[in-house]
């Protein structure tokens, strides 16, 4: 699986961005997906994923209520919606597959087999 996540840029603080992460292969419906990010000093951290139908979805504390994870298996996408944005969101965020309808995605990095480049969000004050 090929993973191209797109949408980040710079936003002020209280604003909106969505990113998109696109897929290759023919079996997308069956992986769940994740996002995760990393800010400029820091370790790697989960943001938000949800199961292959995205019927159940799972967020770190610090965006819950802020941010949406959905998914649109035709178009073999899925996507992070952020509202709300506080500088201390700025980072490179990533997206990731799981294993095909495995149980591990809540698991933090260890449920997540592939990995995209990375889109970088800049949040100003």
């Amino acid at each position: 699986v090929q993973l191209q996540a797109s949408g980040g840029g710079l936003v002020q603080a209280g604003g909106s961005l969505r990113l998109s992460c696109t897929a290759s292969g023919r079996t997308f419906s069956s992986y769940p997906m994740g996002w995760f990010r990393q800010a400029p000093g820091k370790e790697r951290e989960f943001v938000a994923a949800c199961d292959w139908s995205a019927s159940s979805t799972y967020y770190a504390g610090s965006v819950k209520g802020r941010f949406t994870i959905s998914r649109d298996n035709a178009k073999n996408t899925v996507y992070l919606q952020m509202n709300s944005l506080k500088p201390e969101d700025t980072a490179v965020y990533y997206c990731t597959a799981g294993i095909p309808y495995g149980t591990t995605w809540r698991d933090g990095e260890r449920g997540y087999r592939y990995w995209g480049q990375g889109t970088l969000v800049t949040v100003s004050s």
